[in-house]
């Protein structure tokens, strides 16, 4: 155990407004606090481990939060995206020790309920009274503690925890470990749900991390053609990296004309949506149209087609263009999606579902997640900094590093 002496960790104060804070050390207890429910306050969690954070991403969808796109209170802590050790197990943990490296999964899952038996663990029944599903550090998923911190308590361990086989082999692969308890799994589900498979021709739509991880996962898949639709043109060179065709969404021509011209057709088997409710026309100054992805994604995807939407969307958001999306009702050519036989997936990824077979391709060498999204390691205490360069476009996933044993590998 590290101690009671204090845990930095960043924390949202408001639009535009992030902190690094000092908060209380972790207890196996879910104690009151900002956007903790009232039926959490006092949860015991014998069943969970204190972690000593090893690294911890900024996500797309934690910069939501921070735009005030999100009725997430001032105070809370973030971060959902952890790796870390073990250094302390509560009494009914089983199977994780002290010491043992883990990832996990952004979704907190309880492993008991009839969702997380059959393998949806996006949406646990019995971790967030609000609704289903539940995250660390995110807005309305039950108030348990982000991670973006020195250390962060993880409830059920056995059942969340992915311990890596071996503790020196993982920090010679800790910056693709570290995309393991989301934008890795989270991507791949997009292309998996996509039905993205061996001769694919696929359209992201975005290339932030998220959509990176996507064409990415897609290439890992096997598609014969990824590309990715983005209106900045250092993550559109990001995207070419590692083998993408690009299209800049500023530039004058329909999107099915720019699919043509690259592959010959106007539509593609597969479309993934990795922008969610921000999302912008396409043009130099376009305005925000909330609905426009998922659109255009219907519009260039052949019959019988399946779209991926890892993208977020969301039931709230002050910040919307009018009264109906502020409340997550957007204006959707289903009839489209209908006429054309689509296939849609929304929702959380289910990390377990994937996170073991990709740490393998990780170990085995065969997945480099963190060259193809840029990962940059930044310490803990230029998280602001980090925040307001990620809002800015740049082609970068930041990994913090709160105790530096990330830059010292």
């Amino acid at each position: 155990m590290a101690g009671n002496a204090g845990n930095q960790a960043v924390a949202y104060l408001g639009p535009g407004k992030v902190t690094v804070e000092t908060i209380d050390y972790p207890e196996l207890v879910l104690k009151d606090g900002p956007g903790v429910h009232p039926a959490n306050v006092g949860r015991k969690c014998d069943h969970g481990v204190i972690l000593k954070v090893v690294s911890t991403n900024i996500c797309g969808s934690d910069q939501h939060m921070v735009r005030g796109r999100t009725t997430a209170p001032s105070g809370l802590v973030l971060g959902h995206e952890i790796t870390g050790e073990v250094v302390e197990a509560g009494r009914d943990v089983e199977y994780i020790k002290v010491g043992d490296l883990c990832s996990v999964p952004f979704n907190i899952a309880c492993g008991r309920c009839r969702m997380c038996k059959e393998g949806h663990t996006g949406v646990c029944l019995n971790v967030n009274p609000e609704r289903p599903g539940s995250a660390y550090g995110y807005v309305d998923m039950g108030g348990w503690v982000g991670g973006q911190a020195e250390y962060v308590m993880v409830p059920y361990a056995d059942w969340n925890l992915l311990r890596f086989p071996d503790k020196d082999q993982a920090m010679e692969k800790i910056l693709d470990l570290t995309m393991l308890s989301d934008i890795f799994p989270t991507g791949y589900h997009g292309a998996v749900t996509a039905g993205v498979t061996t001769g694919s021709t696929v359209y992201v739509a975005g290339a932030g991390p998220v959509g990176l991880a996507a064409a990415y996962s897609s290439l890992l898949l096997g598609a014969a053609v990824v590309v990715v639709g983005d209106m900045v043109a250092e993550r559109l060179e990001q995207a070419r990296s590692f083998g993408c065709e690009t299209v800049d969404l500023t530039e004058q021509g329909t999107l099915p004309e720019r699919l043509e011209q690259i592959l010959g057709e106007p539509e593609v088997d597969a479309a993934i949506d990795a922008v969610g409710f921000e999302a912008r026309g396409h043009g130099a100054n376009a305005a925000e149209a909330p609905a426009t992805v998922l659109n255009s994604v219907m519009e260039v995807t052949r019959a019988a087609g399946r779209l991926g939407i890892p993208g977020l969307y969301v039931t709230g958001d002050p910040g919307a263009v009018d009264d109906a999306a502020k409340m997550g009702s957007l204006s959707i050519r289903i009839g489209l999606g209908w006429a054309k036989s689509h296939t849609f997936t929304t929702g959380q990824c289910p990390v377990m579902r994937y996170h073991r077979r990709l740490m393998g391709a990780i170990l085995a060498d065969r997945a480099h997640i963190a060259d193809a999204v840029n990962a940059t390691v930044i310490p803990l205490s230029e998280a602001p900094r980090g925040y307001a360069e990620f809002d800015s476009g740049v082609a970068r996933k930041y990994v913090l590093d709160p105790h530096g044993l990330v830059a010292a590998r």
